[in-house]
């Protein structure tokens, strides 16, 4: 397989991350962290916070200010960089992976007991870096010393009974559920074939397909970056192990609606949260990392009309499905207007102008990665982003809720109220109601009309998209007596997007936030239509795409 990609630029990026590595700088989400010689597995070394070994359920990890930000102590501790040296010493034959992998294992085998401190804390988690170590076996494993060998496969085993043990199935019987069974059932395939390890993962991914994805192929948590992570452990699996007509008939559905999330330009609008992370190859622009399972599924499933080039293989497919795939010709792929009614999204598509419209409730459970971002839209004109979605940036302390908030989303907000209420950092109460009222499309027009009902309020918004260049936005609020503050909101993907926009009189550009991958941040500017008035309200936007603007 190597040799497939020697020379690539997937080649020279594993090369040059693998160095970074070896020094103990390791590229982590939006961060670099700089360990020094030792690193110190269970801290958070932005924060210079360190827990002990107590027991795993004892460890308050979702407490910062005593554990750190666990979301980037786990970030390190899934191992995925053990992967990157292990493919840069198949490109180079460079011995210096292969001892850089085994000291970094011996320290963490010291310093992580089983079930002991912060690294235990998850089960997910713990799934992530026994994938990490079956992957880093499978690549050079063969290579290094007998006796750390069988020590490893110890640890392995530990990782397997502990997943057995504790399967998310009450706690986060989402990603993280499918996470843990598609580790168990890897480890069952490394371990003890046809055991009790590879049918119980086995069944749980089959049983989790049908519960957690969709008739139109969403991920039931309405997030899309959740939505390429499920899709991601489905294909691996299905790569694994071959499933049934269902199963593949749901994981086509799947890569059916990340395509058409993408667009033309196959870049992903993050509609509910992200975290940043990724089942394989955690490096490059998460809004491009849906391009890497559209060519896995393009292959697997022998789907030409999703676009894919030749490079898009090189992160999954080159490395999950064997040689044959790391040289699968490039697919041209083709985008058309529709409406997936399970995610309540819009997907308007003309040329290379991309709209989608969020008129989907909030998610299941505790609705624990949804944004109260309802009637939010997001519009991409080529490699132009006019209107865009702001991101997650944290999952701890204040800016958690700025985020995931109203006012972050290209929607109307009411008396600075957000859609539902915020119940701790992964949950929500009084969600709101959503109705899709009408969906109509042709060669001429498509037009989506929907209503968000909340705290006595209604906001109804139609949206037409004018083909092939023009976007119609028309907003109306109802709610009780007396006078209220509405804002409509437009985060623009540039200030020079400003000129796109027509709306009503008083509008000024302000600061807001904008975050493109989990734990940065960076400025963008607002457009805000502000009345305070008695209700009902009309607004209008109109948008102009393409190489016309106004002036």
């Amino acid at each position: 397989m190597a040799r497939a990609l020697a020379g690539s630029d997937f080649a020279r990026e594993v090369i040059d991350v693998a160095g970074d590595i070896r020094r103990h700088r390791f590229p982590l989400l939006g961060v670099t962290i700089d360990t020094g010689p030792e690193i110190r597995w269970r801290r958070d070394y932005l924060r210079g916070i360190e827990t002990g070994l107590d027991y795993f359920r004892r460890i308050p990890y979702l407490d910062a200010a005593r554990a750190g930000d666990h979301k980037l102590i786990w970030e390190l501790n899934r191992h995925q960089h053990l992967v990157t040296l292990a493919q840069a010493y198949l490109f180079t034959g460079d011995g210096a992976n292969l001892e850089e992998i085994r000291a970094q294992l011996e320290s963490w085998f010291e310093q992580n007991p089983l079930a002991r401190g912060i690294n235990w804390a998850s089960a997910l988690e713990v799934g992530f870096r026994a994938l990490s170590w079956i992957w880093v076996y499978h690549f050079v494993g063969h290579q290094l010393p007998g006796g750390f060998r069988s020590e490893w496969l110890t640890r392995l085993y530990q990782h397997g009974c502990f997943l057995e043990n504790n399967l998310s199935y009450y706690f986060s019987p989402n990603t993280h559920l499918l996470g843990e069974a598609l580790a168990l059932h890897a480890l069952g395939v490394l371990l003890a074939p046809g055991d009790l390890w590879e049918q119980l993962g086995a069944d749980v991914m089959r049983d989790q397909m049908a519960r957690q994805v969709h008739a139109d192929g969403s991920h039931v948590e309405q997030s899309t970056y959740y939505h390429v992570y499920a899709l991601d452990m489905f294909l691996l699996h299905a790569a694994l192990r071959k499933p049934d007509r269902a199963y593949l008939d749901k994981l086509e559905r799947m890569a059916d609606y990340l395509h058409a999330s993408l667009g033309p330009a196959r870049r992903l609008t993050f509609l509910g949260d992200d975290d940043g992370g990724r089942l394989f190859h955690p490096y490059g622009q998460r809004d491009r990392f849906g391009r890497a399972s559209i060519a896995t599924a393009s292959v697997l499933l022998d789907r030409r009309d999703w676009r894919s080039e030749a490079q898009d293989v090189h992160p999954h497919a080159a490395w999950w499905l064997g040689a044959a795939a790391a040289v699968n010709d490039p697919r041209a792929g083709k985008w058309g207007s529709r409406l997936f009614p399970d995610a309540g999204v819009a997907v308007m598509v003309a040329g290379d102008n991309h709209i989608i419209v969020d008129a989907g409730s909030f998610g299941p459970w505790r609705a624990g990665h949804s944004h109260a971002d309802t009637l939010s839209i997001a519009i991409r004109s080529g490699d132009e982003e006019i209107l865009d979605d702001p991101g997650t940036y944290a999952y701890v302390g204040d800016e958690r809720d700025w985020f995931r908030g109203t006012g972050a989303h290209n929607t109307i907000r009411i008396d600075g109220l957000d859609q539902a209420s915020p119940a701790g950092a992964f949950g929500w109460t009084n969600p709101p109601e959503v109705n899709i009222l009408s969906w109509t499309t042709n060669a001429e027009c498509d037009a989506l009309e929907a209503e968000c009902r909340y705290a006595g309020f209604v906001h109804r918004r139609r949206v037409e998209f004018q083909k092939p260049d023009q976007v119609l936005v028309v907003d109306e609020i109802y709610g009780p007596a007396g006078e209220h503050d509405v804002e409509q909101l437009w985060h623009l993907g540039s200030i020079d997007a400003r000129r796109r926009l027509i709306v009503g009189e008083g509008a000024e550009v302000v600061d807001s936030w904008r975050s493109s991958v989990f734990g940065e941040k960076h400025r963008v500017p607002l457009l805000v239509v502000r009345r305070r008035c008695v209700l009902p309200l009309r607004l209008e936007a109109r948008i102009c795409l393409g190489a016309r603007a106004f002036a």
